[in-house]
């Protein structure tokens, strides 16, 4: 008698459990008293009917308000250490697929062959659903480097390149930046091949 075989079925990431990954102190990466503007930027993932994705998450990377990286490779690494600036957090969304985390406005940061990179901030975005981890950058809709950005500018759809665009709202307490995060179709936000 053969074995009949029987495949694999498909595996999709997640569902992720707040409860052994969630941290408050993580949706904040500049603790206070770190030098730089105070900011706090808040959005939502939707998929592509534009329905909120709860259950997602997104790890954050950025250079402090001075450009630097708080990471060994950064020459200038000695110098964050101490300002109470962790450059990396990690931030939920609700059941509404919204989020909000507290940083500082990143200074700009060297790029291939010494050019100036546009003040950033670097994220991936784990959700149900995705094989792997997808990267984004969070610019400034109100920041003039932006022209001259190296990265902002291979993107030549103009409507791709705006959905990195956070944009301040009327003034609060700090100042508050809006990104939505759009997973697929005609709202897509950029994402990179890495």
């Amino acid at each position: 008698m053969s074995e009949r075989l029987i495949p694999t079925p498909s595996q999709t990431v997640g569902p992720f459990f707040h409860f052994g990954l969630e941290r408050a102190e993580w949706s904040d990466l500049a603790r206070s008293g770190t030098p730089g503007e105070r900011i706090a930027i808040e959005g939502r993932i939707l998929d592509g009917d534009g329905a909120p994705v709860a259950d997602a998450f997104l790890e954050l990377w950025q250079a402090d308000a001075a450009g630097r990286y708080s990471h060994p490779d950064d020459p200038r690494f000695d110098e964050t250490q101490g300002s109470g600036f962790l450059g990396f957090g990690r931030v939920f969304t609700d059941g509404d697929g919204a989020f909000r985390f507290l940083t500082i406005r990143p200074g700009p940061v060297a790029g291939l062959g010494n050019s100036l990179q546009a003040p950033h901030i670097a994220v991936a975005v784990f959700a149900r659903g995705l094989l792997k981890q997808l990267y984004t950058r969070i610019y400034f809709a109100d920041e003039p480097a932006n022209e001259s950005d190296p990265v902002l500018g291979s993107i030549e759809d103009m409507s791709q390149r705006n959905t990195l665009l956070a944009v301040r709202r009327e003034e609060t307490e700090i100042p508050v930046y809006r990104f939505d995060i759009v997973l697929q179709g005609p709202e897509e936000t950029a994402f990179f091949d890495l």
